[in-house]
């Protein structure tokens, strides 16, 4: 940011939530296999970083582009990028290093490197080389840059003949290590008993593993790929490339021929890392030199060893919704009333049951739905097939630009159409991020939808830890605005205004802007506005502005933004009236929530778009109201929650830096804590059998219930 800037760089505060992210990993408070999955959330992290935004960086660059709202230029923020995440790379394995591994082992998992094996170990590490890994390696001469592939581990080698002793007769090879090959490698452990091999057991009863990385079987024993040469230098990399996110199956097939924009290096070998960074047209500042495993993410594996639960955080029970019984019909309820689903608080299964049960009931006719991200294996998938084979009417809206998981959809929209799905790619320059699904029924009193509203995606296995909020409703004004929704996504409908649903890009960030307005135009001392919000990332110039305008008209505004957000709060006399948080923990803050008091007449919305650039001008999104009272105040329930979090939030300052939210003599408090417990205890609540009358003579006390008060301040 620059002096005088109104707006923080979209970029460097992406690289704070990161740092965010690596500060939970750095607390000892936590267990050892929990800090371990956020270090390697961050690595994670960082490759998707370099691979968009430093190659958005990069290309500005070289294009002569200006600055950007927070007044740097593109090469000043690839320079503080590159120093802010060196920082942050060193404190993430210095960690890893000096705390965590050696946490691990006395614990008794044991990573053991190849400066302390022992000749047993050596002999079985090799024998288990040349069986297991040895057959699967190619090695390749260093002549063409396609040979090096995006987020891919090689090993590079500097050889010379053995019969010349001439310096000049040095030559490189790489060898890619496969993916197909486990990345831990467990060793036997002598007298362990044999139902427990490889594994034995601590004195005091806890499981011992003892583990090598393949990586390092494949440097140091590597000579066997090579007879008649000796190896002078060897060294570990790893290339992240410009990623390409064409919706077009060939663009995936030469996806390795973008440009290279960083590397990741052991830092074994300067003549390799020159030759190498040469190749990839590479600068210093390209190449990251890494002391310890690369690829954290894929160490993974760890946290599945058995015997190593107490290292977790126990993942919590998901509660099961109340007013969704499984021996109700899920088309009778909805249609008495909205519901609403608080994943991962409350279970995915009614989702999967909407689908399902869609399948199977005769009297449903159709499905529509809209699909950004799945899992593999799909519940969905398998239902919509199911439906199709049945003779049903089922139309999927399939986005192949959604990052990283292009081929899976690829792979699930095919097997759609064979089943006789219709499959409609998205648009041509639009990414569809909506989540909508609608069910359409024949009843006696004719044709009824039913429709799906989410702020999350339609995978089953990430809504066991991405918090996220879903609306079923029957709502016959809704579900004539869904069905404009998706005559504009699969045809060529003229965009028509619809009385609930507001899409991007054609009108979000204008009905955006003109809520934000209005709250200022209503606000006045004696009666100020007020806007609360929760969402992923806050970018948008224009939306800022507003919020800006706002503030200053008396409007106090109250933001939970999870990762990137360049507006700056209590600025006097331009944002005074703005507070900015951020919670990490447990799971992953996805929800978008909007709040705006409209003097008294107060409007609640659920959205699928975060306010950037890219959401409200180049995606097809979707903000949705929520109607009914006792939902609104269930959702007031759950934003103020947010506010009052002392342990997991942190708080951005004027000078745009963040810093815990400090307890100040409060009790502490989680947010996500009492979100869980709340569920759960309404589930039980509503399990367990009442009696018919419950009198109550007194006005409760505040706190009473299920938790504290959280009164919409």
């Amino acid at each position: 940011m620059t002096q005088g800037a109104s707006c923080l760089s979209r970029d460097l505060s992406w690289i704070e939530f990161n740092a965010r992210v690596l500060a939970e990993g750095l607390r000892e408070d936590l267990p050892l296999l929990e800090r371990f999955r956020f270090l390697s959330i961050v690595s994670s992290n960082f490759d998707e970083f370099f691979m968009v935004r430093v190659a958005a960086l990069k290309r500005a660059r070289r294009s002569g582009a200006g600055p950007d709202p927070s007044g740097l230029s593109p090469d000043a923020q690839l320079k503080e990028a590159a120093q802010r995440i060196r920082a942050l790379i060193k404190a993430q394995y210095d960690c890893l290093r000096n705390d965590l591994f050696p946490g691990l082992a006395r614990e008794g998992l044991e990573l053991i490197r190849p400066d302390t094996y022992t000749l047993d170990q050596r002999d079985y590490l090799e024998s288990y080389f040349l069986r297991e890994v040895y057959p699967l390696l190619t090695p390749l001469r260093l002549t063409a840059e396609k040979h090096i592939h995006n987020l891919t581990r090689y090993g590079a080698f500097l050889l010379n003949a053995e019969a010349a002793a001439d310096e000049g007769q040095d030559c490189i090879t790489v060898i890619q290590i496969p993916p197909v090959l486990d990345r831990i490698v467990r060793l036997p452990v002598k007298h362990a008993p044999a139902e427990r091999h490889p594994a034995e057991y601590h004195p005091a009863g806890k499981a011992v593993v003892k583990w090598a990385l393949v990586d390092d079987l494949i440097l140091t024993w590597a000579a066997h790929l090579f007879p008649g040469y000796r190896i002078r230098e060897r060294m570990l990399f790893k290339i992240n490339r410009e990623d390409f996110i064409e919706a077009m199956e060939e663009v995936l097939l030469r996806r390795d021929s973008s440009r290279a924009v960083r590397m990741l290096c052991s830092p074994n070998s300067a003549r390799l890392m020159e030759a190498l960074a040469r190749q990839l047209d590479l600068e210093e500042d390209d190449i990251y030199r890494i002391e310890g495993p690369l690829d954290l993410q894929i160490l993974a594996d760890l946290m599945e060893l058995p015997g190593f639960d107490r290292l977790k955080a126990k993942p919590p029970g998901m509660g099961a919704h109340p007013e969704l019984a499984a021996d109700q019909s899920l088309w009778d309820r909805i249609s008495q009333g909205d519901v609403m689903l608080h994943l991962p608080y409350q279970s995915f299964d009614p989702v999967l049951r909407f689908f399902r049960d869609a399948a199977a009931d005769p009297k449903v006719i159709a499905l529509k739905t809209a699909l950004y991200r799945t899992s593999g294996d799909s519940p969905i998938i398998q239902a919509l097939e199911e439906a199709a084979l049945q003779g049903k009417h089922v139309t999927a809206v399939v986005e192949l630009k959604a990052r990283f998981d292009e081929e899976r959809n690829i792979s699930w929209a095919n097997r759609l159409e064979r089943a006789g799905v219709i499959v409609v790619y998205g648009l041509a320059r639009l990414k569809v991020h909506a989540k909508i699904s609608m069910v359409i029924r024949r009843e006696p009193e004719g044709i009824k939808r039913y429709i799906h509203l989410s702020t999350g995606n339609y995978n089953d296995r990430t809504a066991r830890y991405y918090e996220d909020i879903g609306l079923f409703t029957a709502r016959e004004d809704i579900a004539f605005d869904a069905g404009l929704l998706f005559n504009a996504i699969t045809g060529y409908s003229v965009i028509q205004t619809m009385r609930h649903l507001v899409f991007a890009p054609a009108l979000l960030k204008d009905r955006l802007i003109a809520l934000i307005d209005r709250e200022r135009l209503r606000s006045s001392p004696e009666n100020p506005g007020k806007i609360m919000a929760k969402m992923n990332s806050l970018a948008d110039p224009d939306v800022i502005q507003a919020l800006y305008r706002a503030s200053q008209q008396g409007v106090r505004i109250r933001l939970c933004v999870r990762g990137v957000c360049t507006l700056i709060p209590g600025i006097p006399g331009l944002s005074e009236h703005i507070e900015a948080i951020s919670v990490i923990d447990f799971f992953l803050e996805h929800s978008r929530i909007f709040y705006f008091a409209n003097a008294g007449a107060e409007e609640w919305y659920l959205s699928s778009a975060d306010w950037m650039p890219r959401n409200l001008e180049r995606r097809v999104e979707l903000m949705f109201p929520l109607l009914q009272k006792d939902i609104q105040e269930e959702l007031r329930g759950v934003l103020n929650a947010y506010f009052q979090d002392n342990c997991q939030a942190w708080r951005l300052g004027q000078d745009g830096a963040w810093k815990r939210r400090q307890q100040d003599g409060e009790e502490p408090f989680k947010v996500q804590d009492y979100l869980l417990r709340r569920a759960l205890e309404a589930d039980e609540f509503y399990k367990t059998p009442k009696q018919e009358f419950i009198v109550r003579r007194s006005p409760p006390e505040a706190g009473d219930g299920d938790g504290p008060p959280y009164p919409a301040r």
